[in-house]
């Protein structure tokens, strides 16, 4: 009997898998190379899942067509089932041998270069872990991951309208930096105005990332309004850019840290206004909490990122 409910939970949980899967990756066969299975096999799954909570939750159609309502309802709390079920593992895990497993986490690109400054101790500390870093993603579908379970934890902006669905841990205030070639008359000066920049020719980071919005919200502080000729999701895209010589950009100033100050560039610090926007640890609010995510907190609670990032690499002065 044991064997047979321990065969029977297994098979709700691979049904549950294939669920979500398809809800993530809206494609049949790519569901079912994403949880290593053939489509038929998949689709019989969902079947049988169907049958046995007697209600539809696919829309089949000759291609995949969406969720059901039902469906909808049922893929949140299959999310929330295989994660209590990844958290339990963990925590099982962490109590009889250390902490081990597969560590997911998000980041904007704005704040990618900072998420070393966490990933170094926390591997120290847990090194049976393995961490995967996501970078390059947007702020909305960080947060919206976070919720879904398919991030652990992640770097990003703290809004003021993040909800109590998240916690929080400060780790450091992004400033900004023009970064332009030494050959540029602004690049002899101490600083630099958001104005005077909106008045080279950029390439910044594209509108729909958050760390170009705050860019655009800054500008109209200034009373101005950046035209980039050019636009990417990369950070280091607008260093090698700026390095061709055609282009100026404006750039975190954590990011010094990673690269430095490239030779032929300079970095000017951007004032009126001069400003500064918090980055911070960020992890679902889920009671009990993963053990995962507690313990990149504790990490974040004892590590000095702020200091860190202020370290130029080259400058003799830090």
């Amino acid at each position: 009997m044991r064997g047979a409910v321990g065969y029977t939970r297994a098979v709700l949980f691979r049904q549950l898998e294939y669920l979500v899967a398809l809800s993530r990756e809206r494609h049949f066969a790519r569901a079912a190379q994403a949880c290593h299975v053939s489509q038929p096999a998949l689709s019989e799954a969902l079947r049988k899942l169907e049958e046995e909570l007697d209600m539809p939750l696919v829309r089949r159609g000759r291609k995949y067509e969406g969720l059901t309502p039902e469906g909808e309802r049922i893929v949140v709390w299959a999310q929330r089932i295989l994660a209590d079920r990844d958290a339990l593992k963990d925590e099982v895990d962490a109590l009889r041998s250390g902490l081990s497993g597969r560590m997911r986490i998000g980041s904007v690109p704005t704040a990618s270069g900072a998420v070393a400054e966490l990933t170094g101790p926390f591997c120290a500390a847990h090194p049976l872990v393995t961490v995967e870093v996501i970078a390059d993603m947007q702020s909305v579908d960080i947060l919206r991951q976070l919720q879904n379970f398919e991030l652990d934890a992640a770097v990003t902006y703290l809004r003021e309208d993040l909800s109590g669905n998240f916690h929080t841990v400060p780790l450091y205030q992004e400033r900004y930096v023009l970064l332009l070639t030494a050959a540029d008359g602004l690049a002899r000066r101490t600083t630099a105005t958001w104005a005077e920049a909106a008045g080279l020719s950029l390439c910044l980071l594209t509108g729909t990332m958050q760390g170009r919005r705050v860019l655009d919200e800054l500008f109209a502080r200034a009373g101005t309004q950046p035209s980039p000729r050019l636009e990417t999701d990369s950070v280091a895209a607008l260093f090698a850019h700026v390095r061709t010589g055609q282009w100026a950009s404006i750039v975190p100033h954590a990011w010094l840290h990673v690269f430095g100050v490239p030779h032929g560039m300079r970095a000017v610090p951007l004032v009126e206004p001069a400003a500064a926007v918090p980055v911070g640890l960020v992890i679902a609010a889920r009671e009990p909490d993963s053990v995962m995510a507690r313990a990149l907190t504790d990490i974040a609670g004892t590590t000095d990122v702020a200091s860190a990032l202020e370290r130029v690499p080259g400058d003799p002065g830090r």
